[in-house]
């Protein structure tokens, strides 16, 4: 490490620009390539995977994504002529706008503008050309977010008939509530952020005070993603404040920013090229930038206080930062290892978009590790003297350099936690244990356009539906049938009456045919909301009883898919890999700080506090977005389940940032214990001198995690808030209390290790020992009596 520093300062200008140049290129060979994200979660193997790969052979190039126009009037029927002006006019302007493939109306006999494609014929009739996706059945309409595909609600016989003027299962009951199926030409991700507003645009402007217009769908969420990076911003001003505050210098202060922003904008850059080669999903662009600027922040600032404390002693500002990046830089490249090692954990889950979520995070990880032990440096050789404030700098001159001992809270707190550490020990872990207790209660499902801020048009519109067509209705399930003769069309002509005569269903849609006849499709709208658990039994209700027994004597196979059933299919796929998954990423953690520290406790305690810290920030988690307390209060949206993949990706990012801290802590403890063979001083000289800087690093994390509750979307802000509650707890409660007061209750045995493990251990040393003997060895005060105070 000592040798890469020392080429950075003395080609100082060169490694900015080797930096700036990959920043550029990267960035510039992205946008050329553009973005190739997936926002597809399926789960090979399971029923409702193998249903969606069905519908992808079966109706293949039938269209892009649907989304749906809803209006309601307060008074009155949509049945009045000045509203079905209003809307037939409206929606023949959308049929003419750019990327629009058909519109459906419930006005008009066949339901249909001139020109617009009709649904499929009633009865099951064959060939016909209008499969699921091309007007918004679930067949492509189902991703998480999507409010679901309505286009199939209706009841048999309601659409392409010649009889009635109005369709009523587009019309609600009570005559107050419409919608229209808006298909377009290709998938949401695709289409022209403009050919989508124009859509909105045109369908908003058709409300009136007596109208209520509003829309839903994957593809008018686009519109409602915020097109700032303000939660970015943010963060980033924050983080700016405190270096600010904790350092007194300008120049110090801006260094971690620069790092982070230089290293975390070529990873963001380098995730777009990442998804032309493997499947990365939708947000982990946004996950990268969350973790890189927290992550990356707080490496540097380490590095920075390192660097700092040896201008402090005297050192020349080549030596200061070359002793920083072998000391400090050190433990940073360990401590991003183990990050990296957990986020790549999730590659053993086997889960297509989660390993490219994983490399994609990681990508992140190493770039700003790689970025702080080389840009750094350089930055810290610019700026000279300037890393001192301007009072630093003038004691320095007229007192020369002198010893930097703890002094204030950090040094009382130290001693206090070594004077009561039962009482303390017992209070953190009473905290962690309350907070852990709506873990008990993590209920893994679906997250759909239900749960948007309720202001929001695809929150309103999905409302609008609900309310006027039954809550199923924005989820319904799609049956997929594999068909191989004549049986298996009379067997699957016989199903939509013992659809209808099941629990829980609220209606049956028209049985529908591949142009091959190989494959038929059905539409099952339940009478329970999608989010609910009744959803679900109905879901094991269809697959245990109700389809063998249409199958039996047949080669009929019957797949049910729909958003309910794919998010339980992947839900039970997470949660039967989930122990093998924390167990590995226990174990390689545990087995890299065992090489570190030489000990059995060290690694014992820090997965034990991994483990407390993880549960505790999914009782947070659960308590806001899944029981709603303040989830609307703070722009959230309605309280729902937890995403399925969301515990995969917060247990390896919180055990990453969890071994950060115990690192950054038990190395200066260690150190101690090297230098004395003392635990109480070791734990107490650790706790003092760490505990203000990971307590500064921990705010600023903190800040960019919640920052990114701003950024309008709900993973996200899952992520965020999960993540600021895990480091502030790690912080706060586990490292400056939990860990040093069960370190003063261990004693010794914090650092046994038996003799033939000793022997066969393989030795590494996260410090460099001649800069730490030049570092610390020297300071009068580590020689101090064992009284409770830290002098000189």
């Amino acid at each position: 490490m000592a040798a890469i520093a020392r080429w950075c300062i003395t080609h100082r200008l060169a490694a900015v620009l080797l930096w700036l140049l990959a920043l550029v290129g990267v960035t510039a060979a992205s946008g050329i390539a553009g973005s190739a994200y997936s926002n597809d979660y399926e789960v090979p193997g399971t029923e409702s995977g193998h249903a969606a790969a069905l519908l992808e052979d079966g109706f293949r190039g039938q269209g892009g994504d649907g989304d749906t126009i809803v209006w309601h009037t307060a008074e009155g029927s949509v049945r009045a002529a000045a509203v079905e002006g209003r809307m037939t006019a409206m929606l023949d302007d959308i049929a003419e706008l750019p990327g629009v493939a058909s519109v459906t109306t419930p006005y008009g006999a066949g339901g249909s503008p001139a020109g617009a494609k009709g649904d499929a014929a009633p009865g099951g009739a064959s060939g016909s050309a209008e499969g699921p996706g091309t007007s918004g059945e679930p067949g492509t309409s189902g991703e998480p977010g999507a409010s679901g595909g309505t286009g199939t609600s209706g009841t048999s016989g309601a659409s392409g008939t010649s009889g009635p003027v109005f369709q009523p299962g587009r019309i609600s009951e009570d005559g107050r509530t419409a919608y229209a199926m808006v298909a377009f030409d290709r998938h949401a991700d695709e289409m022209p952020p403009g050919h989508i507003q124009a859509v909105a645009d045109t369908a908003r402007a058709a409300a009136s005070d007596g109208v209520q217009v509003e829309l839903g769908g994957s593809a008018v969420a686009v519109t409602e993603a915020p097109a700032s990076h303000t939660s970015e911003i943010v963060g980033v001003a924050v983080a700016a404040v405190v270096l600010f505050l904790a350092f007194g210098s300008l120049a110090a202060s801006l260094l971690p920013i620069a790092t982070a922003l230089v290293s975390v904008g070529t990873a963001y850059a380098g995730i777009g090229l990442l998804g032309h080669v493997m499947t990365v999903a939708d947000f982990a662009p946004m996950l990268g930038i969350l973790i890189g600027l927290g992550v990356g922040i707080d490496y540097a600032l380490f590095i920075v206080t390192r660097h700092r404390k040896g201008l402090k002693r005297g050192l020349p500002v080549a030596e200061a930062a070359r002793n920083a990046v072998a000391t400090t830089g050190r433990a940073v490249v360990f401590a991003g290892a183990t990050v990296c090692i957990a986020l790549l954990g999730m590659l053993i889950l086997r889960l297509g978009f989660l390993n490219g979520v994983a490399i994609a995070a990681s990508l992140t990880v190493v770039l700003t590790v790689a970025a702080s032990v080389t840009l750094l440096p350089a930055l810290l050789s610019f700026i000279g003297m300037r890393a001192l404030s301007r009072r630093e700098r003038a004691r320095l001159v007229e007192h020369g350099p002198e010893p930097e001992l703890p002094t204030g809270f950090a040094a009382r707190w130290s001693t206090f936690v070594e004077r009561h550490p039962k009482l303390l020990g017992a209070v953190a872990a009473v905290v962690m244990l309350v907070l852990a207790l709506p873990t008990l209660g993590l209920h893994l499902g679906t997250s759909d356009q239900g749960n948007n801020p309720a202001g929001s048009t695809t929150r309103k519109a999905y409302d609008l539906l609900a309310d006027g067509f039954g809550p199923g209705v924005n989820g319904p399930l799609t049956l997929v049938a594999e068909l191989d003769g004549a049986d298996d069309r009379l067997a699957l002509a016989t199903l939509p009456d013992a659809l209808r005569a099941t629990s829980g269903v609220e209606t049956v849609g028209p049985v529908t045919y591949s142009g091959s006849g190989d494959t038929a499709v059905l539409t099952v709208v339940p009478d329970s909301a999608p989010q609910s658990q009744q959803t679900s039994d109905l879901v094991d209700r269809l697959r245990d009883d109700v389809l063998p027994t249409a199958e039996h004597g047949t080669s009929l196979e019957v797949y049910v898919g729909g958003i309910t059933a794919g998010y339980d299919d992947f839900a039970q796929v997470i949660v039967g890999k989930l122990p093998l998954f924390v167990g590995v990423v226990i174990a390689l953690g545990c087995l890299l700080l065992l090489l570190a520290f030489r000990s059995i406790g060290i690694p014992v305690k820090a997965a034990l506090m991994n483990v407390a810290a993880v549960a505790s920030a999914f009782g947070v988690v659960v308590a806001i977005f899944q029981w709603g307390m303040g989830s609307e209060l703070l722009g959230l949206g309605r309280a729902g389940p937890i995403e399925p993949f969301l515990p995969v990706i917060m247990v390896s990012v919180l055990f990453g940032l969890s071994m950060d801290y115990q690192v950054f802590l038990v190395s200066r403890m260690y150190e101690e214990w090297l230098e004395t063979g003392d635990n109480r001083r070791a734990v107490r000289v650790g706790l003092a001198e760490t505990s203000r800087v990971i307590n500064s690093a921990a705010v600023i994390m903190i800040a960019v995690f919640l920052a990114f509750v701003l950024s309008g979307d709900r993973v996200i802000a899952m992520f965020g808030i999960g993540l600021a509650a895990a480091v502030a707890l790690d912080a706060f409660v586990l490292r400056t209390l939990l860990v040093p007061a069960l370190m003063h209750m261990l004693g010794g045995a914090n650092w046994w290790l038996p003799a033939w493990l000793d022997r066969v251990l393989p030795r590494i040393s996260i410090e460099n020992p001649e800069c730490r003997d030049t570092d610390h060895a020297k300071i009068p005060w580590q020689r101090a009596s064992d009284d409770g105070q830290l002098v000189p």
